[in-house]
């Protein structure tokens, strides 16, 4: 089963457009999102949780079709935003009382568990809590009634490198037995890089790529070269290009590199940014 299955989704603004966007996340793996702010991230998660109203498309959670079966899928979905969502004067003990409520699979001890875990003092107000605090605690709750599929909006954005670094891999555990899947989205490249099985990259409410991450750093390579060499290449094996006054500075297909010339690992921050410039 897929854990997440989306095609062709529309949602059309007055001066923004979310265009025909398909994505595929098999279960048991971490898909990163990557764009830059404003590029459709948040919008892209609104509609595929029907926060948003889409104009087009199907979304199906866990096989599910958000239209028809989205209250049996609830329960086995967690969410996290890039902003808590708790009543400030709440502490952990009582926002545990509140979820118990509101999900029928809540799990007090896997709860208490990752307070203890984290670090943060239950007693405490969470209007006194550190964004990182928030952030642990947000993926806390949305770990706590057994969700199969963890849905974070930019939740490593504004983090310390240490805390991003725990968050990281609190989410590797998460999806170590094979069983539960992530959806993350993220401007921070490198956060994402880490984590993630496959990599899709939106751009002005567009997708440009959607790929297993170790089949880009097996297909694509950098490299550096003159003008004319590069113009030597197939244009179709070129995924972008920087040509500065002392030679060009390519990502290329790695099949495609001409004898002579030495290949070097992307990355996909700069295979990301590579295909946003040649876009633009």
């Amino acid at each position: 089963m897929n854990a997440l299955e989306i095609k062709g989704l529309c949602k059309s603004f007055k001066d923004f457009k979310i265009k025909d966007i398909s994505l595929t996340l098999p279960e048991g793996y971490v898909l990163g999102l990557i764009g830059e702010n404003g590029a459709g991230k948040s919008t892209t998660i609104k509609l595929i949780l029907d926060l948003l109203k889409k104009d087009g498309g199907s979304v199906k959670i866990l096989g599910r079709d958000i239209d028809k079966e989205l209250e049996l899928v609830k329960e086995d979905i967690g969410v996290v935003f890039d902003e808590c969502c708790f009543p400030a004067d709440f502490n952990t003990i009582k926002l545990g009382r509140m979820l118990s409520t509101i999900y029928k699979s809540w799990d007090r001890k896997v709860y208490d568990e990752y307070i203890s875990k984290f670090g943060l003092p239950p007693k405490k107000p969470i209007s006194k809590y550190s964004r990182g605090m928030k952030m642990k605690l947000s993926i806390a709750a949305a770990l706590s009634h057994h969700a199969r599929l963890l849905i974070l909006d930019e939740a490593t954005s504004g983090l310390d490198p240490v805390v991003r670094d725990e968050i990281t891999d609190i989410l590797l555990e998460f999806v170590s037995d094979g069983e539960h899947s992530i959806l993350i989205s993220s401007h921070i490249v490198s956060d994402l890089e880490k984590l993630c099985d496959y990599v899709a990259f939106i751009h002005k409410g567009s997708l440009m790529l959607m790929e297993e991450k170790d089949r880009l750093y097996e297909d694509y390579c950098v490299i550096h070269c003159t003008g004319k060499e590069l113009d030597g290449i197939k244009k179709n094996a070129v995924i972008g290009k920087k040509i500065g006054t002392f030679g060009a500075e390519a990502i290329v297909l790695k099949s495609e590199v001409p004898p002579g010339i030495q290949p070097y690992p992307i990355d996909i921050e700069k295979l990301f940014i590579f295909m946003v410039k040649e876009r633009e």
